[in-house]
């Protein structure tokens, strides 16, 4: 089985923070961020909902990928966001 690397991008119940991180095993990453252990950042914000996520064959292709995301504005965050799923749903379900 091919290892993936994802980014990601996840918010709080309200939609008001955005938090782009990288992982190589998204089920278990955003299970830490709903637990509120993920860190102190995602911790303080109630950073819950998986909103975006892309998987890539290298490391180093997502480490790019997460620095370009985190560089862009927060208009071009959720342009990306709404261009993938519109309606800010919560994607960790179609983890399962």
């Amino acid at each position: 089985m091919q290892n993936l690397f994802y980014v990601y991008i996840m918010t709080n119940t309200r939609n008001t923070v955005l938090y782009t991180g990288i992982t190589n095993n998204l089920r278990r990453r955003v299970q830490e961020h709903k637990r509120g252990t993920a860190g102190s950042f995602t911790s303080q914000y109630k950073v819950v909902k998986l909103i975006y996520f892309e998987a890539f064959p290298k490391a180093w292709l997502a480490i790019g990928r997460e620095k370009q995301i985190k560089a862009g504005s927060r208009r071009k965050k959720i342009a990306l966001i709404e261009s993938k799923n519109p309606t800010w749903r919560d994607l960790a379900d179609d983890l399962a």
